[in-house]
């Protein structure tokens, strides 16, 4: 616990120190929200890690492993592939931001169409988006101070875990307030650091001491333990254990690729990962940065695997049964295999691995709220700007905290992948938009809103209008990722509402590059 807080206390200092680093105008949006587009690449690099590999990666990607198998392994082709397609596109958005000062991608979408409409619509689904995105930190969160009042206390205090919380939002939202994007960067270097020392000092350590791998895999496919694993399955409401979920399976291949695909597509699209990608000094350096970023994929599949070497401790796979939670799979592990000071540590890395994705995320809400909405509504100054994207910030976090208070976690994740599913939809106005002049803004704007209300319908449907489950629709015997399904939706109508559009002879604007 001594070690969890001092890390805490040096995560509050960076914070607040940041308004300090690389100084600038405080008092301008682009300064406060994107660190004056003056970070360098190894900075970057740290920050869009921060950004991406959150607390709810840390925690979910190993659980759903445990409950689903290997179909969850899909997240480490699903960040390769989302790399390359911020490889094509996030260097030309930087260019066009850099030389047009947009500090979102709805600002560009506004320019490029001419379109209010599009624009607002744009920086509604990002901004709903990110909601349930900020809210399943919390639910990484909590799942560390879980094991943490288990750990001192035996049993976990919920008043205890909610207070917890609140002040460490109450720290955030300041600093926030404050640095701005500058603290966010600084303490997420910070957590970046922890994380790697977490995740290789936990596998080093493990495959040193307790057989690694090769011993986890040949206990986990024993019979005792083949059963303990469906009990643990069970109680958290999985489907098999997942060494018999290794062998591959028709149906699941086309839902490993399709999830794999339309997450890459998404991953670049929610309005944090373009925050972090503007912050950036050239786009040079942007390509620098997300060139180095599937280093930080292979981590991703070392804390995947982290289901795997549960099995070396029956005490943790006892744990989670008990606790009948597969959110507690990673710091179950790591409070078996490690030393104290090493688990206070490891705890610190994740919990601060959920508070500073919040701020980022924080951040790129309040800008699309204050340029792209409240600004549509009513004329700002630069400072109304600031002030507006300063408040939404600061309260979007605790409406978040809020919404985890009030719904079950199942209900957050549930919004979460619907989520995601929103998010790809704007693809064809910010992505492909970057490339050409010649898409129609009345025909992109009718494929959003068709992609939107598809995607919705058949998640409805795949899970009978009840509970949010899978985001897998059946397709002649096979599941696909609805997010593709209603993208080929929103990509056909925006090719046949242009085609019609040609032939009554609208063209695009000529603009001068």
């Amino acid at each position: 616990m001594a070690v969890f807080i001092a890390l805490l206390a040096v995560f509050t200092f960076l914070g607040f120190y940041g308004m300090k680093w690389r100084k600038g105008d405080l008092r301008l949006l682009h300064e406060w929200a994107l660190a004056g587009r003056r970070l360098g690449w190894f900075v970057v690099w740290f920050l869009l890690g921060a950004d991406l590999f959150t607390a709810y990666t840390f925690i979910a990607v190993p659980s759903g492993m445990l409950a689903s198998g290997s179909l969850y392994f899909f997240a480490v082709p699903y960040v390769a592939w989302g790399f390359a397609v911020a490889l094509i596109t996030m260097p030309k958005l930087w260019e066009y931001s850099k030389e047009k000062g947009y500090v979102t991608a709805a600002d560009f979408v506004k320019d490029r169409f001419g379109s209010k409409s599009l624009s607002v619509l744009v920086a509604l689904v990002g901004a709903i988006a990110e909601l349930p995105y900020i809210a399943l930190q919390i639910v990484g969160m909590q799942a560390v101070l879980a094991m943490l009042l288990i750990g001192l206390t035996g049993k976990v205090n919920t008043t205890v875990s909610e207070v917890a919380l609140v002040i460490s939002f109450i720290i955030l939202a300041a600093f926030t307030w404050t640095s701005g994007l500058r603290g966010a960067t600084l303490t997420g270097v910070f957590k970046d650091v922890l994380i790697w020392i977490t995740v290789l000092g936990t596998i080093g350590y493990v495959v040193l001491t307790a057989g690694g791998f090769s011993h986890a895999f040949e206990v986990a496919g024993t019979t005792s333990l083949t059963n303990a694993s469906k009990a643990v399955v069970k109680a958290i409401g999985g489907t098999a254990a997942i060494y018999g979920y290794l062998p591959p399976n028709e149906a699941l291949i086309a839902a490993y690729f399709s999830l794999a695909l339309g997450s890459a597509f998404a991953l670049y699209l929610y309005p944090h990962a373009i925050n972090a990608s503007l912050s950036s000094d050239s786009s040079r350096n942007l390509k620098v940065s997300t060139a180095l970023m599937p280093i930080y994929g292979i981590g991703l599949a070392l804390i995947a695997l982290f289901a795997v070497l549960l099995y070396d401790y029956p005490q943790a796979v006892a744990l989670i049964e008990h606790a009948k939670s597969g959110a507690l799979a990673v710091p179950a592990l790591i409070g078996a295999a490690m030393p104290d000071w090493f688990v206070g540590l490891a705890f610190a890395a994740i919990f601060i691995g959920g508070l500073v994705p919040a701020a980022v995320m924080a951040i790129a809400v309040g800008n699309l709220v204050a340029r792209n909405i409240a600004k549509e509504l009513k004329p700002l100054s630069p400072a109304g700007e600031l002030k507006v994207a300063k408040w939404v910030s600061f309260w979007i976090k605790f409406v978040a905290l809020a919404f985890v208070f009030a719904v079950p976690p199942t209900y957050a994740i549930s919004l979460q992948l619907l989520g995601g599913i929103l998010i790809a939809q704007t693809l064809p106005a910010v992505f492909i938009a970057l490339f050409t002049r010649k898409l129609n803004p009345h025909a992109t704007l009718a494929g959003l809103v068709a992609g939107l209300a598809s995607g919705i319908y058949m998640v409805l449907a795949a899970n009978n209008f009840g509970l949010i489950k899978t985001t897998l629709f059946h397709v002649g015997g096979y599941l696909i990722f609805i997010a593709l399904l209603a993208l080929g939706i929103n990509l056909a109508i925006v090719a046949i509402g242009t085609a019609i559009a040609y032939g009554l002879g609208w063209r695009p604007e000529k603009v001068k590059e």
